[in-house]
């Protein structure tokens, strides 16, 4: 059995390796080669469960997930993957910042404009620098601001990755309505339980990615962009009506009637146009592709 640190994560799967392994996944997911249960929830959503096995390959992973909103970092996780007679276990932690990323990554590449060259970040926790990272890894991106209600935070941030990414320019901001003016793709990471901006404060033509609502009682985007957008994306439909409490309060009240997957989109990619929603609650097949790739490495 081998154990993985959140060091050995990161220097085998970068994030371009991850994008890859969890758009191979889904394709997997559309093609029916998955079996994943549902998502174990207990106390509220602080401890969570998520399974996924490859019939295929054989292989399967189980990852436990306790979240705590007031700690840092608020998700701590380990990832146990089996198959061919060997075990791996990871920190899950890392695991799940990179392929939330990763999937965002695959779901920009598909529906954000091919000459995007500014990003919106909205918040500055753990999950955040991976959304920089994989919007990065499939877009020529010029300028990253990076919004947070702490400047310093957002500053910090910015300065993190300047240095990881030199050749782009990183502002700090505290204004999300200003930092989302002019931006082509916008990637939200809160645990907001409302709203972080009306859609008429966004662009015409922008692509939003949201990962960070995953209970009923949490939402980021606003029903008007859910409602008027060309595109809405999900990881998958059943999740995403059971998690994401944008997309449930958008269907719910009848302002949402067309749920896209990312999986089938893969062979039969949308034509989108003006404002396209990717929303992400995350399945096991994600954890999968990459401790898949861990094993590989």
């Amino acid at each position: 059995m081998r154990v993985l640190r959140s060091e050995d994560v990161r220097r085998a799967v970068p994030m371009s390796t991850a994008v890859d392994a969890v758009r191979d996944a889904f394709r997997e997911v559309a093609a029916g080669h998955f079996v994943l249960p549902a998502r174990q929830i207990f106390g509220d959503g602080a401890v969570l469960v998520m399974s996924a096995y490859h019939s295929p390959t054989g292989t399967a992973v189980v990852k436990k997930i306790g979240i705590a909103l007031d700690q840092v970092p608020a998700i701590r996780a380990t990832v146990i993957w089996t198959g061919g007679g060997r075990q791996l276990v990871a920190d899950g932690t890392s695991i799940t910042t990179l392929r939330t990323g990763a999937v965002v990554g695959v779901a920009t590449d598909l529906l954000a404009p091919a000459d995007a060259s500014r990003l919106t970040l909205i918040g500055t926790g753990a999950q955040a620098p991976d959304q920089v990272r994989a919007v990065l890894a499939v877009r020529r991106i010029a300028a990253v601001t990076v919004t947070g209600r702490s400047a310093d935070r957002a500053a910090a941030l910015g300065t993190a990755l300047a240095d990881e990414f030199p050749g782009v320019e990183f502002t700090p901001s505290t204004s999300i309505d200003d930092a989302i003016a002019d931006a082509d793709i916008v990637c939200c990471a809160t645990s907001s339980s409302t709203p972080l901006f009306d859609a008429d404060a966004l662009p015409e033509r922008v692509h939003v990615n949201a990962i960070g609502a995953f209970r009923p009682t949490m939402r980021e985007l606003p029903r008007e962009l859910l409602a008027t957008a060309s595109v809405v994306m999900v990881d998958q439909e059943e999740a995403a009506l059971e998690e994401s409490g944008e997309i449930i309060d958008a269907v719910c009240s009848g302002a949402l009637t067309d749920l896209l997957e990312l999986g089938p989109a893969l062979s039969r990619p949308p034509a989108p146009t003006g404002r396209t929603v990717f929303k992400s609650v995350g399945i096991g097949a994600q954890d999968w592709a990459i401790a898949a790739a861990l094993a590989r490495a």
